[in-house]
């Protein structure tokens, strides 16, 4: 009993040691992500039935975004009664992407941009105003509740 309990306390600590490393910096032997970086431009007003430019400026490590795998815009209002699916976004040049929409009603909405590049998944989300908000806005802001409509998530 003694000599089984001698050589399980030595293999235990056999695998205890073996887990250490003397090489300093070994997280640098995997590969590092360069996380994407995004800033969403949304124009100071939207009107209502007037065809808005949405853009993104996405960045990697510094340098603008060229040949992204995808960028995707995702559209709706927070009452719900208005809902633009993700749409491909127009490449503009220097990692600028853009999406013009006609939006149909007043109120609060959300958008929610879908971009990956190199391995690196991003989706930020931002509420802007169309004309004024409704009653129910003011009262969703006002209660800090989520939004009706979260979007509608799909995999790629």
């Amino acid at each position: 009993m003694r000599n089984k309990s001698f050589y399980l306390l030595l293999m235990l600590l056999l695998l205890f040691l073996s887990a250490c490393s003397n090489q300093k910096d070994v997280a640098m032997l995997y590969p590092q992500e360069s996380p994407i970086n995004i800033d969403i431009l949304l124009p100071e007003t939207i009107t209502v039935n007037e065809n808005t430019n949405f853009k993104v400026q996405l960045t990697q490590a510094g340098k603008a975004v060229e040949n992204p795998d995808f960028v995707h815009f995702e559209i709706w209002n927070q009452e719900g009664t208005v809902y633009h699916s993700m749409e491909e976004a127009v490449e503009e040049g220097n990692g600028i992407y853009s999406l013009s929409k006609e939006l149909e009603q007043e109120g609060l909405y959300f958008i929610k941009i879908h971009a990956s590049s190199n391995g690196s998944i991003i989706i930020p989300q931002k509420q802007f105003v169309v004309g004024s908000l409704t009653e129910k806005d003011v009262a969703f802001l006002l209660n800090g509740t989520k939004p009706d409509v979260e979007g509608h998530d799909s995999h790629h």
